[in-house]
């Protein structure tokens, strides 16, 4: 393993791509010879809101479910949907698939992921919780179910995602139906930036 440093000053996702690849590309310390290698490109999105319930090939109605869902996510879904467009730019005409982070939670009823606020908070607002680290709940689902040589809808499982950030998930027959994360990644278990429920 050699460490290469590089910081040039950039201003924008599509040039640091750019010179990402560049060094993706290079004869000495490059991993892959040609842009052509590269099958697909996977991109982790925070926020797909209820519109978003599985991994889905990038398109321009992914790509506005995306913008559409920035109020919810604001921090990430603005350079996630840069990071697609750079590599949309950089890779042309290679595939991009969105893996959305809520998506696994979108199996929730609507007593676990509705508050008990005035209903109108939901419909106006899409206020609900919409449950995080969705990619890593999944497949802990899914390597619990296969340590155990079962299927995963056939399990009872509580998942934990135990890090800087923190969230658990139950799942029932592979489908969640709660978890401790809601309308942002602020809610549940105490983490590393973040203090978990608070009594208001």
């Amino acid at each position: 393993g050699k460490t290469i440093e590089d910081s040039p000053k950039m201003d924008n996702y599509t040039e640091v791509f750019a010179r990402l690849c560049e060094k993706l590309l290079d004869p000495e310390v490059g991993v892959i010879k040609d842009k052509k290698e590269v099958e697909a490109i996977g991109h982790r999105v925070l926020h797909g809101g209820e519109k978003a319930t599985k991994p889905t090939l990038v398109d321009n109605n992914i790509k506005d479910i995306i913008r559409e869902c920035i109020p919810l996510g604001p921090l990430h879904n603005p350079p996630n949907l840069a990071g697609i467009e750079a590599c949309e730019e950089f890779f042309h005409g290679i595939p991009n698939v969105a893996v959305f982070d809520t998506a696994f939670h979108q199996t929730m009823p609507p007593e676990a992921y509705l508050y008990a606020l005035p209903y109108k908070y939901y419909t106006k607002y899409g206020i609900r919780k919409y449950g995080f680290h969705g990619t890593s709940h999944q497949f802990v689902t899914k390597a619990t179910a296969s340590y155990f040589n079962k299927p995963a809808s056939s399990m009872n499982i509580i998942t934990c995602h135990l890090g800087n950030g923190c969230s658990m998930a139950a799942i029932h027959k592979g489908e969640v139906i709660d978890t401790t994360m809601g309308l942002t990644p602020l809610e549940g278990l105490m983490m590393g930036t973040r203090s978990g429920d608070l009594d208001p």
